[in-house]
């Protein structure tokens, strides 16, 4: 179970220090474009690989861009986090994106949409009842 544990401390130490390089280390301006943010990382058990999932606020065009530019971005990301967590091996960085935020966007407004149409139809029933009797 130790394994476990030093793999997902590592997972949090590796979102930590590339929030950070989004913030300040990345230049690239496709990245700054769209609001980027990581959502989750997971570092596979032998820790030769590292997936970190994204989500990108903007346009479809936006999160296309910023994802090219994550992905240039991935060996200087990994060269980063070598110099800064001191790992014998640092593990290959893949950026995906993550569309999860997007999903439950659509959902809650399909769910509000539902209670709209809901709440009309008992004003128009109570209408119809008030106008019965």
């Amino acid at each position: 179970m130790a394994q476990g544990r030093r793999v997902e401390r590592l997972a949090a130490l590796i979102r930590r220090e590339i929030s950070e390089l989004l913030r300040n280390g990345i230049k690239d301006q496709r990245v700054q474009q769209g609001l980027v943010s990581i959502t989750e990382v997971e570092v596979a058990g032998d820790l030769q690989h590292c997936r970190v999932f994204v989500s990108v606020l903007g346009s479809e065009a936006e999160r296309s861009e910023a994802m090219a530019g994550l992905r240039s971005a991935a060996p200087f990301v990994k060269g980063e986090l070598a110099r800064r967590l001191q790992m014998r091996r640092t593990p290959e960085v893949i950026f995906q994106l993550d569309r999860a935020l997007e999903r439950g966007s659509s959902v809650l407004g399909l769910l509000q949409r539902l209670e709209q149409e809901r709440s009309e139809g008992d004003g128009a029933a109570a209408a119809a009842d008030g106008e019965a009797g």
